[in-house]
């Protein structure tokens, strides 16, 4: 069901947020992919990122201002990481967050497009649950 269009500055805050979802799942799909040779947590996880979509990109990169972001530099918290786990887990606390945000905003705009992005969080949850667990 379509409502109505989002503006342009919350077509923004879904750009960012898609960018985020998929660096978030892309990172830890390479590390199950390369360091732990692991093809169906990270085919899983490479399903999920090509799942993180919407058809209208064009949209989209029209309302991107990343040079004027406010929050653009790296903040402390964020350069440290003690382990891979510490990385993974803040992945996809990355990811899980941004879908959150897709699936409220496009509530406004088109509910298929918010379940699609619940779906995929939901997924995110269990994939962090088994691979963090047995994480070193």
């Amino acid at each position: 069901m379509t409502k109505k269009s989002l503006s342009p500055e919350l077509f923004r805050v879904c750009d960012a947020n898609l960018n985020r979802l998929k660096e978030g799942i892309r990172v830890v799909e390479d590390i199950m992919r390369y360091r732990d040779n692991n093809k169906e947590l990270s085919l899983k996880l490479k399903q999920l990122r090509h799942k993180s979509k919407i058809d209208e990109i064009d949209r989209l990169l029209s309302h991107r201002d990343s040079i004027k972001d406010v929050l653009r530099p790296t903040t402390k918290s964020e350069l440290q990481r003690n382990d891979i786990k510490s990385i993974i887990i803040a992945n996809f606390k990355r990811a899980e967050e941004s879908c959150r945000v897709l699936e409220e905003l496009f509530k406004l705009y088109d509910t298929n497009l918010s379940e699609n992005f619940k779906y995929i969080r939901y997924e995110l949850y269990n994939l962090e649950k088994e691979i963090v667990l047995q994480e070193k």
